[in-house]
């Protein structure tokens, strides 16, 4: 797909991955770009270098999905992409905190579902349409440092898996993003476990999107790496888990996870 002349929606798009992605669907000639987020004063800067519109959103919460989609309904008529990419970040370990994985169950997993049910059905009926969910090397690989990050995120990749299986021949164009370590808010420092292959600029990722999009494939990796690691591990399970021990071992031993909100 491209971008141009389309409408967009942006979830998380205050900061990182979601602004920089704003910024590029502007400059490739997005008709009109939606940002969503909870932080409303950073969310307005970014509203007004793409001459679009600011929504306050909290994606954990099914009616400001619904009431952000219909937001974008009134002022541009219709959704063309929505980039479902609003995400958090957790403690090491196990979490003893249920009330955060709970949260993060709900918006790395079910704000896909609710943005989903709001949005592709309309898509649909006017022809197609694109929605990418963001999730991580974490969703197909796991993390060492949390398990709470890798598990959810593994729930975002079978969202946007299933969306393909389940839609992707009546024209809805899915893809899902899963980088390793990108210089945002969420990975301060050497990014950890995530960052042996590199910390990109968010800048680099939303080029790669626009660049899939265009291809309009399903999995989007601005580490081309991570594709060599999906192989190893499913080539030989036990031998990549094992890897995965000694890697568990190396963090305990250094810092803890640099994936804390």
């Amino acid at each position: 797909m491209d971008v141009k002349g389309k409408i967009a929606v942006i979830t998380g798009a205050a900061s990182g991955i979601g602004r920089a992605t704003a910024l590029k669907f502007h400059a490739e000639g997005a008709a009109g770009v939606v940002v969503a987020d909870l932080n409303e004063a950073g969310l307005q800067p970014v509203a007004q270098a793409v001459n679009g519109l600011a929504v306050r959103c909290d994606v954990s919460k099914e009616a400001d999905i619904q009431a952000l989609v219909a937001a974008a309904e009134a002022k541009y008529g219709r959704v063309d992409i929505y980039f479902s990419n609003a995400g958090i970040g957790t403690s090491p370990g196990l979490d003893p905190n249920n009330e955060t994985w709970d949260l993060m169950w709900k918006i790395h997993g079910m704000a896909h579902v609710w943005a989903a049910r709001a949005t592709v059905e309309k898509m649909l009926a006017r022809g197609g349409g694109y929605f990418i969910v963001t999730a991580s090397a974490a969703g197909l690989l796991n993390i060492v440092e949390t398990a709470a990050y890798g598990v959810t995120k593994h729930a975002a990749v079978a969202i946007a898996e299933w969306l393909s299986i389940a839609y992707g021949r009546r024209g809805l164009r899915v893809s899902c993003l899963c980088p390793q370590a990108v210089r945002t808010g969420m990975v301060p420092g050497d990014g950890g476990s995530a960052g042996g292959d590199g910390i990109l600029s968010a800048e680099a990722v939303a080029d790669e999107i626009v660049k899939v999009m265009g291809e309009e494939t399903f999995l989007i990796l601005p580490h081309p790496e991570v594709l060599d690691y999906m192989r190893r591990k499913t080539a030989d399970y036990d031998r990549w888990l094992g890897g995965m021990q000694k890697l568990y071992q190396k963090s305990e031993s250094t810092q803890a996870s640099p994936f804390k909100s």
